[in-house]
């Protein structure tokens, strides 16, 4: 029954992770069965919203743990207000019937990611037509290829949209 739908794919680097996450907290919203994601069903946003509304960490997800220093917990190295925030900015600009604009917060992040703010909106609307393997900057989809001996590197192309420069 779900042979087919779902599929593995190696996320090489944070911006993918935080591009992937937000494409699927996001899906609800797109596909209009929910206003906001604090009301999307199955998704981590809503059990990280759930969460932090009892000062609590869903015990099944990857915390949160702010920005990257030396000898940090292992954790998504960039904070929750941050990322419900960009999550918020961009559902705003998906919908029609909603005014956003991803602010200039939000923007910092995704500099900070190396993700292209032109590119953002691209990336977290047609991940799944855009990506059909590893995901990353093509400096790291270099590496991948590197340690599993690949001597193409397919889908480089698809790292264009990581690229700042």
């Amino acid at each position: 029954m779900w042979e087919g739908r779902f599929k593995s794919q190696a996320l090489l680097d944070e911006a993918a992770v935080l591009t992937c996450m937000a494409y699927v907290d996001l899906n609800p919203i797109r596909a209009k069965m929910a206003d906001t994601p604090e009301q999307s069903e199955h998704t981590s946003i809503r059990l990280r919203i759930q969460a932090a509304l009892k000062c609590e960490q869903p015990a099944k997800l990857l915390p949160f743990i702010g920005n990257e220093c030396d000898n940090q917990p292992s954790g998504i190295a960039f904070g929750l207000k941050d990322y419900l925030e960009l999550v918020d900015d961009t559902g705003r600009c998906i919908r029609d019937d909603k005014r956003g604009a991803i602010s200039e917060k939000s923007t910092k992040l995704l500099t900070r990611l190396n993700i292209p703010h032109d590119n953002w909106l691209k990336l977290t609307t047609e991940f799944g037509r855009l990506f059909h393997g590893p995901v990353g900057t093509l400096q790291e989809l270099s590496c991948y290829c590197e340690h599993w001996e690949k001597r193409r590197r397919h889908f480089a192309t698809c790292c264009q949209y990581f690229q700042t420069a």
